[in-house]
């Protein structure tokens, strides 16, 4: 793991003052971001014996807080905008569902809303597997960790993720409620689901 003290030392150097909590956040999540990119051009993490899925929890806890928006009857659902971004972008449609091929005035039927889930869950549950390696994970803590990612696409570059790689179970369970800003407004919705995460991620087994 990447030494940060030069790093620190040197940007408080450059700056002429002690760091702010906030500025030693935003310095690790770049480093970590930095470190994620370094990692992706050597080569995918190692992966740990197994394979890993989502459990039930997991699942459950994703879809509870994605529904299956927005429906317009007949069994169809119309893609909506990001409620908390200032552009509406992403478009999402179905459980949370966002990409190039979803935009305004996408409509799917309630099969494509459940295939589009089955594949983008899989990409999501391999990214984080792939991200953790052979760290020891128990299957609330993977979920939970899936959970966060597949809402904030963060796993790569996050604090808990590392922490979570160090064994600082309490750290991490922490650092989920840290992620409860869209443009730089606190969401309710938002604070409910990393709560919920971090609830699941400290249950055991």
């Amino acid at each position: 793991m990447l030494n940060r003290k030069p790093i620190f030392d040197t940007v408080r150097e450059m700056l002429g003052r002690g760091f702010t909590q906030d500025d030693v956040d935003r310095l690790d999540d770049a480093i970590d971001l930095a470190e994620s990119a370094l990692t992706a051009e050597a080569g995918p993490a190692p992966d740990f014996e197994g394979d890993r899925t989502i459990g039930d929890a997991g699942l459950e806890l994703i879809k509870s807080f994605e529904g299956c928006y927005k429906p317009i009857g007949n069994g169809k659902f119309t893609a909506y905008p990001d409620p908390g971004s200032r552009n509406g972008e992403p478009w999402t449609i179905g459980w949370g569902s966002t990409g190039s091929d979803i935009s305004k005035g996408t409509v799917w039927t309630q099969e494509q809303c459940d295939e589009r889930f089955a594949t983008d869950i899989s990409k999501y549950v391999d990214a984080v597997a792939r991200e953790l390696g052979d760290v020891p994970t128990t299957q609330n803590q993977f979920d939970a960790l899936v959970s966060f990612h597949y809402n904030t696409g963060a796993i790569h570059r996050a604090t808990l993720t590392r922490k979570h790689k160090d064994g600082d179970f309490g750290g991490t369970e922490r650092e989920f409620l840290r992620w409860v800003y869209n443009d730089g407004q606190m969401l309710r919705g938002l604070k409910r689901r990393r709560e919920a995460e971090a609830k699941l991620y400290a249950t055991g087994s």
